[in-house]
């Protein structure tokens, strides 16, 4: 659906109410709404907590497609052949979606938040040592670890920080000038929850990903890598949707009419980045809503996802 200038009106009014920092619409080839709460946010590096995780997809599916990774097949041995003979059959995919099956509490007893390895000395050895209690691929936890890994795999496998990656591969095509990337005690960057980027360069991320990993008439990552990322893995949490390569994905169990295309980044305090294949849509939203997270997916769901 098109929201129309009346809606719009109705948007800015609930966006002031649930004080939400930034709102950029952009739809078919051209930004069709901003807001923003004050004159600072427009250029403020917020810090997107999880969207960091969907940035690391769009850097792995680089990777591959550079040739620093054979495939998500790849068992993460190959990286750390220390590892315990029961996780030998690990791969890149059972991290991507979250499914390696040691145990992980973030959405549990941690309160949220990954406390325990932010806690240890080394928090890639952290996440390897956790004993296990699912079989790989049985089930999807959500587990801010597994992109740790992931981080510390492409500092590997191209011998240079995520941070530099991204900056080469990433971010200069698409003229992004400006990131903070914080690193863990051992200066891998934290791939879980590190990036602090500006609300236009999140929607410059958007937009590539809504045009296929195409940036003015260049591919930056694969279209093949946009697709298979973006598709529903695992159905996870009720309120959210499905699971995909550290993306979610709109596609849920009810029966109503949501748009199964739609899929999204979204970060702890209401930071999201929002494609809409179907309506040619990117939304982003930034904000401080840390005890209600959801607020800005529940406010693209009111006025874009119904049929």
């Amino acid at each position: 659906m098109k929201i129309n200038t009346m809606n719009y009106e109705q948007l800015e009014d609930e966006l002031v109410k649930e004080r939400i920092a930034t709102c950029i619409i952009y739809q078919n080839g051209e930004i069709k709404y901003k807001y923003y709460k004050n004159t600072k946010s427009e250029t403020k590096l917020f810090k997107v907590n999880s969207v960091t995780k969907s940035v690391l997809s769009m850097l792995i599916g680089i990777a591959i497609d550079k040739g620093f990774i054979e495939s998500v097949k790849t068992p993460i041995s190959e990286f750390f052949p220390n590892i315990e003979p029961n996780k030998k059959e690990l791969t890149i995919e059972h991290f991507l979606t979250m499914t390696a099956g040691y145990d992980w509490q973030e959405w549990g007893e941690w309160g949220g938040r990954p406390v325990p390895m932010i806690n240890s000395e080394d928090w890639v050895q952290y996440v390897l040592e956790k004993e296990m209690v699912n079989s790989p691929g049985e089930k999807m936890i959500y587990d801010s670890g597994a992109s740790q890994v992931l981080s510390a795999i492409i500092q590997i496998v191209t011998k240079e920080k995520l941070a530099n990656f991204a900056k080469k591969m990433l971010f200069e095509p698409l003229e992004i000038t400006e990131f903070i990337w914080h690193e863990d005690s051992n200066g891998i960057n934290i791939g879980g929850f590190g990036l602090s980027l500006k609300p236009n360069d999140m929607l410059k991320l958007g937009i590539l990903m809504l045009q296929n990993g195409k940036w003015n008439n260049k591919q930056i990552i694969s279209s093949d890598w946009v697709s298979q990322s973006t598709k529903a893995k695992f159905h996870t949490y009720h309120h959210v949707g499905s699971y995909a390569y550290h993306w979610w994905v709109a596609e849920n169990d009810e029966p109503k009419a949501v748009d199964s295309s739609i899929y999204f980044a979204m970060g702890y305090g209401g930071q999201c980045i929002i494609i809409s294949p179907k309506q040619q849509l990117v939304a982003v939203f930034t904000s401080a809503k840390y005890i209600e997270t959801n607020v800005p997916l529940k406010i693209f769901q009111k006025y874009f996802q119904s049929s």
